[in-house]
């Protein structure tokens, strides 16, 4: 006998590690009346959830990673928004910047947020646009590197399909799809620090993740000779760096962030709800508050450090990945307002070696003599090699940067820059500037939970987990 009256309800179940999985139940009435007020009142209290997306632009980069974007989108998104009643408007992006420019052009404030399917370089395009249109709408001259930047208050959705999908492990706690949409679906909001790239007060790119020099800049550098390969190239880039042991002179000067709360070599990782995040966000603008919001950088607050490095690497949030699930720096956080900045020194082969394969395993990554970390909220650098005119980044620092080298000639110095890796882009300016914009835009993530295996047999009951 057929079932008379009968609606379904569609909810998140978290399953392990991290996963999230849309499951559903059917309830049955026996009177018509009474399923249509049960159907009425679920409609009305996900009608008042006001975070929950509506409407939403989608740019697909169908080229990322392993050419799924497309099909990822098609098969395993798309579905769940449309049980979810989000209207999307999808964009198959055709070249580079294609997102960037068109996030320019659009009548941004009929979205409720922007997601983007492929990998991190499809994520820092669709923030580049995003940013720069916020700025340019404000009147904001992204140029200055002082500047004030005006937070984004439109957020960004990751639907994974590149080759590392750094950004999407360490802001969810996986690289998956489902649980990307998922996250997306029930408006799920996450601030993020943003650090801008500027070079004598030349705008150049903003960076979340990874902003790194000698290693990791060769790494990338070499890889983009041989995109024919696809992600395999990153394993041979970096097997063929490694073997080059090349190092960098250069100067390093920085300021600590005194406002947040943690440290680089403590244990507290950055999780959902994050309470470091929130009281240094909240130091932060009572600092602000107290200065005036005075821009003229303290001379005496400056750290300057000399010396030769095999990597220089300033890292927003942990970087973590399937490769190396802990990251770079596993106690970094996504929205404090500073970066941890990670000065390997010249050292062994050997030694490096053994550095690198920390970052696959549950030991200290730091505790080498030869490496050194800090927590700052902004740094400038300048290579041995740069000319004078291009190692004066600010007035300031005319008066510390220089030729470290010039009065030893015979040294054994490499004769060729690095090349920063910015997110997965190069930038081949070697004296830059840096600064962290705390909570400067947002995404639709929760931050990594905490137990997420212990709550794989409980479904979870909350009216915000209804799709």
């Amino acid at each position: 006998m057929a079932r008379p009256h009968a609606f379904t309800v569609y909810y998140v179940k978290k399953a392990r590690n991290h996963r999230w999985r849309c499951s559903d139940v059917t309830f049955c009435c026996l009177d018509e009346h009474l399923c249509n007020q049960w159907i009425g009142a679920l409609k009305e209290l996900l009608e008042k959830q006001k975070s929950r997306p509506k409407q939403l632009l989608v740019y697909i980069n169908p080229y990322g990673g392993k050419r799924q974007g497309k099909r990822i989108y098609e098969q395993k998104v798309a579905p769940l928004f449309s049980l979810a009643s989000i209207s999307t408007d999808v964009v198959i992006t055709e070249h580079a910047n294609h997102a960037k420019d068109n996030l320019f052009e659009v009548n941004i404030n009929k979205y409720d947020g922007v997601v983007c399917v492929g990998g991190d370089g499809m994520f820092s395009e669709v923030m580049h646009g995003l940013i720069g249109r916020m700025q340019k709408d404000s009147g904001i001259d992204q140029n200055n590197p002082k500047a004030p930047l005006v937070q984004c208050n439109i957020r960004i959705g990751i639907i994974p399909a590149g080759s590392t999908d750094c950004i999407c492990y360490s802001t969810v706690g996986i690289s998956d799809p489902v649980t990307s949409a998922l996250h997306i679906i029930v408006g799920d909001c996450q601030p993020l620090d943003v650090s801008s790239v500027h070079h004598n007060n030349t705008f150049l790119k903003y960076c979340v993740s990874l902003l790194g020099y000698g290693f990791y800049g060769d790494i990338l550098k070499d890889s983009e000779k041989k995109r024919w390969m696809g992600p395999i190239r990153y394993d041979y880039s970096g097997f063929k760096t490694f073997l080059t042991h090349h190092y960098y002179e250069g100067t390093i000067s920085f300021q600590p962030a005194k406002h947040t709360l943690g440290s680089p070599r403590d244990k507290d990782t950055c999780r959902t709800g994050c309470y470091i995040c929130k009281k240094s966000e909240e130091q932060l603008a009572e600092q602000h508050k107290e200065c005036g919001l005075k821009r003229e950088e303290d001379e005496e607050e400056w750290k300057i450090i000399k010396g030769k490095f095999l990597a220089i690497n300033a890292v927003n949030m942990s970087c973590a990945c399937s490769r190396s699930p802990k990251g770079l720096s596993p106690a970094a956080h996504l929205a404090d307002g500073s970066a941890d900045l990670i000065l390997v020194r010249k050292c062994s082969r050997f030694d490096f070696l053994r550095y690198l394969v920390r970052h696959t395993n549950q030991d200290d990554q730091f505790d080498f003599s030869f490496v050194n970390v800090y927590r700052v909220k902004s740094f400038q650098f300048t290579s041995k090699l740069s000319e004078d005119n291009e190692s004066s980044v600010t007035d300031i620092g005319k008066k510390r940067f220089g030729h470290f080298c010039r009065d030893h000639p015979a040294c054994c110095c490499n004769s060729a820059n690095s090349t920063w890796n910015c997110d997965g882009e190069t930038l081949d300016s070697s004296a830059i500037e840096v600064r962290v914009h705390c909570q400067l835009m947002k995404l639709f993530a929760r931050g990594i939970e905490e137990n997420c295996k212990d709550e794989a047999t409980n479904s979870q009951s909350s009216s915000e987990q209804l799709l």
